[in-house]
C-alpha cells in the first residue's frame, strides 16, 4: 500500500518569498537542466510562489552574487551544480537552497567513492574496478572478467555509459567514456532496473524502468516514447520493504537530504544492488521524481513547494 505524501501547509508559498530557480549551466547535461528548471518554474508560479527562472552561464558566481532572492530551488545537473560546487558558494551568500549540502553532493557525485562509501557500509552495490590506463583494462579482461558497464566516474543521465559484453567492445567504451574525465567499470547486473526518490525522510512509491534499448540510457530517459514506467514497481511488499531499508540506509551513508533519488537494480535472483545516488534528478515530463509525486498524491506545484519547504527554517 503507497502512504499518500502531505501536502505543504497553508500559506507555505507566501513564507519561501523570492525564490530563483537556478537551470542551465555548462555541463554535458545542460539541455536536460533547462527542461527541469522550466517545468519546476512553472510549477512554482502554479503553487503561488514569487519564482523567477534564472540561466546560469559564463561568470556564474557574479550571477549568483547579484540575486535578489530569498532562497534557490537548484535543478543545475551534472558537473558544477550536482557537485558540491553551487552549493559552496550559495553557503557562502548564506542563500538556502534545495537539496543536499555540499559535502554529500561532491561524494555522490563522485560515482567510485559513492560505491567505496556504501560498501563499507554494508549496502550491496555491484563489484567495480578503475579504468586509469591500458594496463588497467587489460586487468579487467584478465581477472575482473566481462560483462560490465564503462562508465563515466562524474556524469549523470547515462551520458557516455556503454555495455560491454565482448573484448573488442571494451577500448572503443573506454575511449568514448574517457572524453568526459576518469572512467570505471562496473560488474554488469542481469535484471530489472528501478529507482526510488524521496523527499526529506520519506521514500516515494518504487518504479520500475522498461526500455527496448538494453538499459536505460539517455534516449530511453529524456527522448523516447516507448519507455515503460511501472509505480508503483509491482514488487510484493516485502521487498518494497527491503529496498526501502536499502535506500534509507544509502541515504544515512552518504549523507544525502532533502531530495534527490537512488537508483538500483534487481538480479535474476531477486537480490537488489544499489547502483548510484542523484542529488539533483530531472524534472522534465519523462522524470521519475514527478511520476513517484502523483503516486503518493501529490500533483508538480504541491510536490515542488514540498521540495522547496526544506529550506524553511525549522521545517524538511
Amino acid at each position: 500500500m503507497i502512504t499518500q505524501l502531505q501536502k505543504p501547509a497553508p500559506g507555505t508559498a507566501q513564507r519561501c518569498g523570492r525564490v530563483a530557480v537556478l537551470m542551465g549551466g555548462e555541463s554535458a547535461e545542460r539541455e536536460v537542466s533547462l527542461k527541469s528548471g522550466e517545468a519546476v518554474y512553472r510549477a512554482l508560479l502554479a503553487a503561488g510562489v514569487d519564482a523567477v527562472s534564472i540561466d546560469l552561464h559564463g561568470h556564474i558566481f557574479h550571477q549568483l552574487a547579484e540575486l535578489k532572492a530569498d532562497r534557490v530551488f537548484n535543478l543545475l545537473h551534472g558537473r558544477g551544480g550536482e557537485d558540491g560546487r553551487i552549493q559552496a558558494v550559495l553557503d557562502f551568500l548564506d542563500i538556502p537552497a534545495t537539496g543536499s549540502g555540499v559535502c554529500a553532493s561532491a561524494l555522490t557525485m563522485d560515482k567510485v567513492l559513492t560505491k567505496k562509501v556504501i560498501r563499507c557500509s554494508g549496502i550491496a552495490t555491484p563489484d567495480f574496478i578503475e579504468l586509469r590506463n591500458e594496463a588497467d583494462c587489460e586487468r579487467l579482461l584478465e581477472e575482473f572478467g566481462l560483462p560490465v558497464f564503462v562508465k563515466p566516474v562524474l556524469e549523470g543521465s547515462s551520458i557516455g555509459t556503454a555495455p560491454v559484453h565482448h573484448a573488442d567492445e571494451l577500448y572503443p567504451a573506454w575511449n568514448a567514456a574517457r572524453r568526459f574525465g576518469d572512467v570505471f567499470a562496473e560488474r554488469f547486473i542481469d535484471g530489472g532496473e528501478y529507482t526510488a526518490g524521496f523527499i526529506g525522510t520519506q521514500i516515494l512509491p518504487l518504479i520500475k524502468l522498461e526500455t527496448t534499448n538494453e538499459f536505460y540510457d539517455y534516449e530511453a530517459k529524456y527522448l523516447a516514447d516507448d519507455t515503460v514506467y511501472t509505480c508503483p514497481s509491482g514488487l510484493d511488499d516485502a521487498q518494497v520493504e527491503e529496498i526501502n531499508s536499502m535506500v534509507s540506509d544509502t541515504i544515512q551513508a552518504t549523507g544525502v537530504c532533502g531530495w534527490g533519488r537512488v537508483d538500483l537494480m534487481i538480479d535474476g535472483d531477486n537480490k537488489p544492488w544499489i547502483i548510484e545516488v542523484n542529488t539533483v534528478p530531472g524534472m522534465t515530463d519523462h522524470s521519475l521524481i514527478p511520476m513517484a509525486g502523483r503516486s503518493a498524491g501529490l500533483e508538480m506545484p504541491d510536490l515542488v513547494l514540498s521540495i522547496l519547504a526544506a529550506t524553511l527554517k525549522g521545517e524538511g
